[in-house]
């Protein structure tokens, strides 16, 4: 029987989860260098839960240096099923205000200069990305935030740009005619590689301010940003918890994150070399050593 296991990545303003009074930083290594920084071990109410500061703990990582394939590989070494991201985001529309709440089901993926998969040397994969979140633990995300009594929007589109600047006006104006809903810099390639590890994925969006559409936020003010991410990562802490409480009732065994290798790698055996395997092994052990 599988033992499910949550890891949070935490974005801007939630670098550490300080409540955790059991605490172990673990230094992993990965074929893909090193993830952003130690990942916490925790236990809450008896279940073992592990956190990612994606920017590295005081952000010293910029959205296009994050070592993505790392953070994934790292967790997957530590048997995480589950992962739920937790980011800043600038919103696109105007009822989804700062201090709002987004579980985000959609991504249109504009980022350029990142690494995006685990598949680049000899062994090609195709995993389908129709359904980048899994329905489940949105389920769970979705329980949690109403228990801790905050706004939130169920469902949205997220729109991942490279960054670190944030958009012109017409680029912001073009996402709105997308009828995107956020707009942010890192869950590209993120959810993609989660996938690729058969690691079921949701994203929770915390809305930091209104991006440069907005005729009365035109320049986004880093200040004003960090007041209301501070805000935020409070709320996002309470959510954690009950996250934590709850997110193996919700846990579907159908879902197709599950066992997404199966049918997802295109290369004859015999072309696969066990150098590439070896690389490979916590990703896609389970398919390439059968």
């Amino acid at each position: 029987m599988t033992t499910n296991k949550l890891a949070i990545i935490g974005g801007s303003g939630l670098y550490d989860v300080e409540e955790f009074k059991e605490r172990e930083l673990l230094e992993l290594q990965t074929p893909w260098g090193k993830p952003s920084d130690q990942i916490l071990k925790t236990k809450y109410n008896g279940k073992e839960v592990y956190f990612l500061p994606r920017h590295g703990r005081g952000h010293f990582i910029s959205p296009s240096k994050i070592n993505f394939r790392a953070n994934i590989d790292a967790l997957k070494q530590l048997g995480v099923t589950d992962i739920v991201s937790v980011s800043a985001v600038g919103s696109l529309k105007e009822n989804l205000p700062p201090g709002k709440f987004v579980i985000v089901d959609q991504f249109i993926d504009r980022t350029f200069a990142r690494a995006k998969t685990f598949f680049d040397e000899e062994i090609v994969a195709h995993v389908s990305m129709a359904h980048p979140t899994s329905n489940g633990l949105m389920n769970a995300c979705e329980v949690a935030i109403k228990k801790s009594n905050i706004d939130y929007q169920r469902n949205g589109t997220y729109v991942v740009m490279e960054g670190p600047q944030f958009s012109t006006l017409a680029e912001s104006n073009l996402y709105r005619s997308w009828k995107a809903d956020v707009i942010g810099m890192t869950n590209m390639p993120e959810a993609k590689l989660a996938r690729e590890a058969e690691i079921r994925y949701a994203s929770v969006s915390m809305v930091t301010d209104f991006d440069c559409w907005h005729p009365d936020h035109e320049n986004v003010d880093v200040q004003q940003v960090i007041k209301v991410l501070l805000g935020n990562a409070e709320k996002a802490k309470v959510m954690i918890k009950n996250l934590i409480d709850n997110f193996e009732n919700h846990i579907d065994p159908n879902d197709p994150t599950n066992n997404c290798l199966d049918v997802a790698i295109i290369t004859a055996p015999e072309k696969r070399t066990q150098k590439t395997k070896d690389k490979l092994k916590t990703i896609a052990g389970r398919v390439l050593n059968k």
